[in-house]
């Protein structure tokens, strides 16, 4: 919460306190640490819970019921009458306490539009903070998303609140839409985590913001610390953050190409939108591999302090392709093999093209590949 709270997230939604014992032990402790985000906590739209959430000490209460037929046929059984009555009940005696009030209609997207307006009207005109929309299935597609938004925004005062799963993989793109739609508020979580396939990630949402207005993000958000963050849940969790994560996953800021490289080193903003330094974070030209160009392995050599003509650094590059069609070099592979290429054309041992005088001076300088090639395995089958 402490990390969150640094990074500048402007609200932070806790467990339901009728949840369990420990649910609502935490929610009182975290509202003690004083922190700038508002603590808001999320309850059945029900007067019980609501009388047990006022009390913990939380800046609002988000209240959710189901809309759609399929809930309130196979959920809680209730049609819109009785829904709308314990609505304004409920937000009325959380508006007393002097908190936020914030009422969310669950699987809206598959509930009638006319329900669906006929109540948010109805929280608006008694003095509910925000309006939520929720696609609780991930059925959702931009389009959709932009239509009730936009139809939503015309009938309703309050701020809109959107809460998205990312079932069918549209979660991102429907919050940045909500938005352009007129939406003011979007449920996050660290990596996404949440019900099933989760919901929209708070490090995509930043990077897609980013792309649209980085001298906003970057004056609103401590970008540097969505690692720091992102990793502390991944530990909690117990489970990595994938490789292919926006902003911090390990191939983020990875080039691999070799069109890709030389471009990358000329200038980084051919081949990338977000800028890795403004999430104290580097980028990294992959060169152990077999798509690497002459270009990226030239500036590694320029980084190692050795000198080599444009044709013996080409000689080199096609030697790490070679060896990386077996598997792929790491950057200590490579740079051993440059420094032994290097080493040779000075000493006069080798020149450009000598295959064989080079794969020698491998062996005798020990190369990684070479040995591991040399190297006899045996497997015993299990009896």
């Amino acid at each position: 919460m402490i990390a969150l709270d640094a990074f500048g997230v402007e609200y932070i939604e806790l467990t339901s306190p009728v949840a369990s014992e420990q649910s609502r032990a935490d929610c009182e402790a975290i509202c003690k640490l004083g922190l700038k985000a508002k603590i808001l906590t999320h309850i059945r739209c029900h007067m019980d819970d609501a009388r047990i959430a006022v009390e913990t000490g939380v800046d609002g209460v988000d209240v959710v019921i189901g809309t759609s037929s399929f809930l309130r046929e196979f959920s809680h059984g209730k049609d819109m009458a009785y829904i709308t009555k314990t609505a304004i009940e409920v937000i009325n005696f959380v508006k007393s306490k002097g908190i936020e009030v914030r009422f969310s209609s669950e699987d809206s997207f598959r509930s009638d539009l006319v329900d669906l307006l006929s109540i948010y009207q109805t929280v608006d005109k008694i003095g509910v903070n925000r309006v939520g929309i929720a696609d609780t299935v991930g059925c959702a597609n931009p389009r959709q998303v932009y239509e009730l938004i936009r139809t939503l925004r015309g009938v309703v005062g309050c701020d809109i609140e959107v809460h998205l799963h990312n079932d069918t993989g549209m979660a991102i793109a429907n919050a940045y839409t909500a938005l352009e739609a007129g939406a003011t508020h979007i449920d996050t979580s660290v990596l996404g985590i949440g019900e099933r396939v989760g919901i929209t990630p708070l490090g995509g949402l930043i990077a897609c913001l980013y792309a649209a207005n980085p001298e906003y993000v970057k004056s609103k958000y401590n970008l540097p610390m969505l690692r720091e963050i992102e990793n502390l849940v991944a530990e909690a969790v117990e489970v990595n953050v994938p490789f292919m994560n926006p902003i911090t996953g390990y191939c983020a800021f990875t080039h691999k190409a070799g069109i890709h490289a030389k471009a990358i080193l000329n200038n980084p903003s051919t081949y990338e939108i977000l800028k890795p330094e403004d999430f104290g974070l580097t980028r990294y030209v992959s060169i152990g591999h077999r798509l690497t160009g002459w270009n990226a392995v030239k500036s590694r050599v320029e980084q190692l302090g050795l000198t080599l003509t444009d044709d013996e650094v080409k000689d080199a590059t096609a030697k790490i392709k070679e060896l990386a069609d077996v598997r792929t070099q790491s950057m200590d592979d490579v740079d051993s093999l440059l420094r032994v290429y290097h080493t040779g054309i000075q000493s006069g041992e080798l020149a450009v093209g000598q295959k064989e005088a080079f794969d020698a001076l491998l062996k005798k300088h020990r190369h990684p590949a070479l040995v591991d090639e040399a190297t006899p395995v045996s497997v015993e089958a299990a009896a």
